[in-house]
């Protein structure tokens, strides 16, 4: 009897686990449900907590309601003009109605970013259409990717039960056959520049040397003006000096100037003088006061002299 009372407890206890865990289950704050009753939808939304639902009679689906982002692949976009651009972008998208998500893809992720994707590329494809290259390189991107994510947020709300958060560019270039054509242009347009900046130093240098030789001779001619006049000035002033002097005592400024002529002519020891000894300039050999006297004596002199 007691084994069989035992029995029976265990079985009710079993059977009561397994009716609580049947009916009873939890919604965390990351996850979004719905309750179906035999694959219909009949609680829609079910919002975080504990919650009941009656064994087998109904089943519970739980979808992530975190953001999610989807990697798209690498897309070729054409521009206004025809220029091929190689463009990366994501998708930050949620589910928000968490049964229009599950008949659109049945719950499957995987399935829902089968459907986002081609419609973000071709929001993309339209919206770099529309631009020229100068435009989508200058313009504010997200001005340019506001109106294609809000279109899609509206149209995948009603059709898939998902928000687009918002879409963003990763990289955006040039195909690399185009990029290296342009970056050898960029080069030769450079090198082009640096040439004429080059020239230009040149003929700027040139000007500022031909201005600076010019200013030098300008300045030489000036000193040498100048100089001129102060020399002139000068000899003037010496010629002025030698007049007064000449005036004051006239006797010893001749025997002045015939003593300087003396010393001058015979600085050097084998100088020779070949003069008439009754020549003017012995005239102060011949006497001190410069009288003609004793002519022959003097001459005779200064030819011992010379000599």
């Amino acid at each position: 009897m007691v084994n069989n009372r035992a029995l029976g407890i265990v079985a009710v206890l079993a059977v009561g686990a397994w009716l609580a865990s049947a009916s009873l289950y939890v919604v965390t704050e990351t996850q979004r449900a719905i309750k179906l009753r035999f694959g219909e939808v009949v609680e829609t939304d079910i919002q975080p907590g504990l919650h009941f639902k009656w064994p087998v009679l109904n089943t519970v689906r739980f979808f992530d309601a975190r953001v999610q982002t989807l990697e798209s692949k690498e897309s070729r976009f054409l521009t206004a003009r025809r220029n091929a651009l190689i463009v990366d972008s994501y998708v930050k998208w949620q589910v928000v109605n968490p049964s229009l998500f599950y008949e659109a893809t049945r719950g499957n992720m995987a399935r829902a970013e089968s459907i986002i994707e081609p419609r973000v590329e071709e929001s993309l494809r339209n919206a770099f259409g529309s631009r020229e290259v100068s435009n989508i390189i200058s313009e504010d991107r997200n001005e340019m990717l506001h109106k294609p994510q809000q279109r899609l947020n509206e149209e995948l709300r009603e059709e898939v039960g998902v928000a687009i958060l918002d879409i963003r560019l990763k990289r955006v270039e040039l195909p690399k056959e185009v990029r290296q054509a342009v970056f050898e242009r960029m080069r030769t347009e450079r090198y082009a520049e640096a040439r004429q900046y080059r020239a230009q130093g040149k003929e700027q240098a040139e000007r500022i040397r031909a201005r600076a030789d010019r200013e030098r001779q300008v300045k030489l001619a000036e000193a040498r003006e100048k100089a001129e006049t102060l020399r002139g000035q000068g000899d003037a002033k010496a010629a002025q000096i030698y007049a007064n002097a000449y005036q004051q005592n006239e006797s010893f400024f001749n025997f002045y100037r015939s003593l300087e002529a003396y010393r001058n002519s015979f600085d050097k020891g084998d100088d020779m003088l070949v003069l008439s000894p009754d020549s003017e300039f012995f005239r102060y050999f011949r006497s001190a006061d410069g009288r003609d006297d004793n002519v022959g004596e003097a001459g005779a002199a200064a030819t011992g002299s010379a000599e």
